[in-house]
């Protein structure tokens, strides 16, 4: 694998992202941001925070996949979600969880996570961007 994750000494080491990543593969991958759209644009979870992060996650799946990689090959996440608040956090963690289980990865990844006012059309609850290192 291309990615290795850690959380080095001296930094807190949360359960739910890792503090880097160190990446050593030859094919470097920068994905647009991801939203929820299924393959014919289609809209996906209108309203559901969880799903369109689920829908997300999938899509990026997906577009690895289209290069030989994974999502095991994400090296960084940015995270955008519009009207960020704390409390929105165990849905985040609901669709992250749910699309993890259907790639059968450990989604696990270096991760920012922003609050924006709107993203690119009106219906997105979110949009996630991805870096992944490729052997």
């Amino acid at each position: 694998m291309a990615v290795t994750l850690i959380n080095p000494d001296g930094l807190p080491k949360p359960d739910v992202y890792r503090q880097m990543s160190i990446a050593t593969g030859s094919k470097l991958v920068f994905l647009a941001g991801q939203v929820a759209r299924d393959a014919e644009g289609g809209r996906v979870g209108e309203g559901d925070l969880a799903a369109q992060v689920e829908q997300s996650y999938l899509n990026i799946g997906t577009a690895l996949a289209a290069v030989g990689g994974s999502f095991d090959d994400v090296a960084k996440l940015t995270v955008y979600v519009v009207d960020w608040t704390p409390d929105k956090m165990p849905l985040l963690g609901e669709g992250v969880a749910r699309a993890a289980a259907k790639l059968g990865v450990d989604p696990v990844k270096p991760i920012t996570l922003l609050g924006v006012a709107a993203l690119g059309e009106p219906d997105l609850l979110v949009e996630v961007e991805a870096t992944a290192v490729i052997d």
